[in-house]
């Protein structure tokens, strides 16, 4: 993951010093300009921060290797639940919470409660149940 916290982070230095370029260019009377690219930055960033870690933390994976066969990243990936109906219930939520701006607010209301339902079923689905840990 080095070369991909690498990229990141480069367009993050990139960005900032643009977005103060651009804001000198139109003397900062612009707001959104500026801060769209410092936003930018920060995220690359960010980005580029976590995918150094993770890559510290995990080690070197198979396509990080020039020499790597196909059979070094076969296997588990990671976990999955393909039968949870819990990110579907979250994505509803969230669906409604922004539709909820262009129809009403008092829509967020609903979309609020069922979306922290949502989001504690899914945190919590391997705690109890049939498949609790």
């Amino acid at each position: 993951m080095k070369i991909e916290s690498w990229m990141f982070g480069g367009l993050g230095l990139f960005f900032i010093p643009v977005g103060v370029f651009y804001g000198i260019a139109t003397r900062w009377t612009e707001p959104v300009g500026f801060m769209g690219l410092w936003l930018a930055g920060g995220l690359g960033c960010l980005i580029g921060l976590y995918l150094g870690y993770t890559g510290r933390r995990i080690g070197m994976r198979p396509e990080d290797s020039m020499d790597a066969e196909i059979h070094e990243g076969a296997g588990e990936q990671g976990h999955f639940s393909p039968w949870s109906w819990w990110p579907f219930s979250l994505g509803l939520a969230t669906a409604v919470g922004f539709l909820s701006l262009a129809v009403g607010f008092w829509l967020i209301y609903f979309s609020a409660g069922f979306a922290l339902v949502a989001l504690i079923g899914w945190v919590f689905e391997y705690s109890r149940g049939d498949h609790a840990h």
